[in-house]
């Protein structure tokens, strides 16, 4: 009989767990594929911009009644155009030297959109207790803009990152939309 050899056979015993995992995970892929294809549709891509309606600064929209308005004016939008153009092209000049190319360059600015008054249907004052702004500031937080203290008060922070997300999805207000508000998780009725 040979010597008992305890690494021969804890090798074997591996292989076999490494095998019998292979074949489950086998199993399992095979068995997937044989279920019905069920299909998934990409995440519909948030867009609040129609959230914004242009109105009077003196009265808000008369529709739908018993809604909750913020007024805001939306920064003008400039684009800036820099158009770079070859003067000389790079060379050799008359004692043989590497001359390099010069370049000019144009700017040109167009204004894409002007300042506008606008009116955004929000959650209405009794809805945003403390719990509620604590809950907005930890969607927020969750979602990488707001860096602030979970302390459920409206501060510059809160403010500043209700912002930039909903910047980030058309609407550039620091007014916490409705529309907002409830793709947060803050208001569970539908918007109309």
């Amino acid at each position: 009989m040979p010597p008992y050899d305890g690494g021969k056979i804890g090798g074997l015993m591996q292989a076999k767990t490494l095998t019998a995992r292979a074949s489950a995970a086998a199993i399992l892929c095979l068995l997937a594929a044989c279920g019905p294809a069920i299909p998934v549709a990409a995440p519909e891509a948030l867009d609040f911009s129609a959230e914004a309606l242009p109105g009077d600064a003196a009265r808000p929209p008369a529709q739908p009644p018993g809604a909750c308005w913020g007024h805001d004016t939306l920064p003008a939008v400039i684009e800036t155009e820099t158009v770079t153009h070859l003067v000389s092209p790079a060379g050799v000049d008359a004692k043989g030297a590497a001359t390099p190319a010069t370049y000019r360059s144009e700017s040109h600015q167009r204004m894409v959109r002007d300042t506008a008054e606008v009116w955004i249907r929000t959650p209405c004052y009794d809805q945003l207790t403390p719990d509620t702004i604590l809950t907005l500031q930890r969607a927020l937080l969750a979602r990488g803009y707001y860096l602030g203290a979970l302390d459920g008060v409206l501060n510059p922070g809160a403010m500043t990152a209700i912002r930039r997300f909903q910047a980030d999805h058309g609407l550039d207000t620091g007014v916490l939309s409705l529309k907002a508000a409830q793709v947060l998780g803050l208001v569970t009725t539908p918007v109309k």
